[in-house]
């Protein structure tokens, strides 16, 4: 995959996941995702979103850099959501949040197959509380 082609599926997929529309993530990821080194499988990986998503109805995802080389893409994110439902134990509050991610993606034959993923969970629950 050309470095164009790779940002545009990764632009794609992006999209996808802010319209909260995972039944269409089979598009972009393997069935056999493996994340953080573990296998997870598609059907766990759009669990993990789905229930962000439960907890911040109107989560984005906004990309504030992305490098590409070769198969791999690393995004560096800006997240925001208003907390609506419970998340890692703490009620809704109905409080905005503002968090940062960073993430590393691996292609193969035009799927995602690996992923690192770091988010700032501690300054999330910061904005909870």
């Amino acid at each position: 995959m050309q470095r164009s082609e790779a940002e545009a599926f990764y632009r794609e997929y992006n999209a996808v996941c802010n319209a909260h529309a995972f039944d269409r993530l089979s598009g972009f990821v393997a069935e056999d995702v493996q994340v953080n080194d573990e296998p997870q499988g598609l059907t766990a990986y759009v669990a993990g979103l789905r229930e962000v998503v439960r907890a911040f109805p109107d989560y984005r995802w906004e990309i504030r850099g992305l490098l590409i080389d070769g198969d791999r893409i690393a995004a560096h994110f800006t997240d925001t959501g208003t907390h609506r439902g419970e998340f890692l134990g703490v009620a809704p509050t109905g409080r905005r949040i503002t968090t940062r991610e960073f993430a590393v993606y691996e292609l193969e034959t035009g799927w995602i197959t690996r992923v690192w993923v770091a988010a700032d969970n501690l300054t999330l629950l910061d904005q909870l509380r």
